[in-house]
């Protein structure tokens, strides 16, 4: 049902990006999202700093991640704050990145990967190589549980089977929700499964996951998550732009804030998030370290 709910909330923002103006409204600015675990945390974290302390009027739109590209290029979009970097987004980037204005990394030391259970042998299972060991693709039942078609780690795992010779594997596409679930089913019953998945996310902490070694590199070493806005956002907003470049986390943070988010909600990490670091957070805002 969660997953029918984002579906369809994907393509509402889909439609709302075709109808919306290109010029941002006075007090009001809209940024993309999706339906992450780390999208979320970050998105929201932004939108209660900038209506809480700015007094702007911030609007979240739930859009496939390309949608996201393309309407921050075409100004349809103020923002997005989950741009990885550099092999994830690279075919977007090569369309709209001298459209859109980089402001820098939002969290550094990400990942992307396939990951495996631990209870799946590392003996027989170690590379991703080993997935084309015929009696570990019969245990896999041919499959790679992948999420949102659009997104960039979906397009380096299409890649990865190319390289890795895994044409008889299906990469089945989801949503994140989709392969939380999969994953979920998978290790109640204790089958072998495999996931695409990156870090920070509140996945590893719920399970024991390993990532699958990479030797070719197709999906890619450590990224960095980025902030994207429209070109002429720092003239119509800079109050909001001198913010999000100060806005850096670290991504023990990010983690921090999904976790509590598990146990409460988004909103109430979030609130705790800027109770606990109210130092931080002034700085993002002010540009001004306490007692300097």
């Amino acid at each position: 049902m969660r997953m029918k709910h984002w579906v369809a909330a994907i393509a509402m923002g889909a439609a709302a990006l075709a109808s919306a103006p290109g010029q941002a409204q006075e007090k009001k600015i809209n940024f993309g999202w999706t339906a992450w675990a780390d999208a979320e945390a970050v998105t929201k974290l932004a939108q209660k700093i900038i209506q809480d302390r700015f007094g702007y009027e911030v609007e979240l739109t739930l859009a496939d991640i390309g949608i996201q590209y393309q309407g921050v290029a075409t100004g349809k979009l103020d923002g997005m704050l989950m741009s990885w970097q550099p092999v994830t987004p690279q075919a977007y980037m090569e369309k709209v990145g001298k459209d859109v204005n980089d402001i820098g990394p939002i969290y550094t030391q990400a990942r992307l990967g396939w990951v495996v259970p631990t209870y799946v042998p590392e003996d027989q299972v170690k590379s991703i190589e080993d997935l084309k060991k015929p009696e570990v693709q019969e245990k896999l039942s041919g499959k790679i549980q992948g999420i949102d078609p659009g997104a960039g780690l979906m397009r380096a795992s299409d890649e990865a089977i190319k390289q890795y010779g895994l044409d008889k594997y299906e990469l089945i596409s989801a949503s994140e929700a989709g392969m939380l679930a999969a994953l979920e089913r998978a290790t109640k019953r204790n089958e072998w499964i495999v996931v695409t998945a990156w870090s920070p996310h509140w996945k590893f902490a719920k399970w024991d996951l390993r990532y699958l070694e990479d030797p070719k590199g197709v999906l890619g070493g450590l990224e960095t998550v980025h902030k994207l806005v429209r070109k002429d956002f720092h003239q119509d907003h800079p109050e909001v732009y001198d913010f999000l470049n100060r806005m850096v986390l670290p991504m023990s943070d990010v983690e921090a804030i999904m976790a509590e988010a598990q146990d409460t909600s988004f909103e109430q990490a979030i609130e705790k998030y800027i109770e606990e670091n109210k130092a931080l957070v002034d700085y993002w805002v002010t540009g001004k370290i306490d007692g300097a």
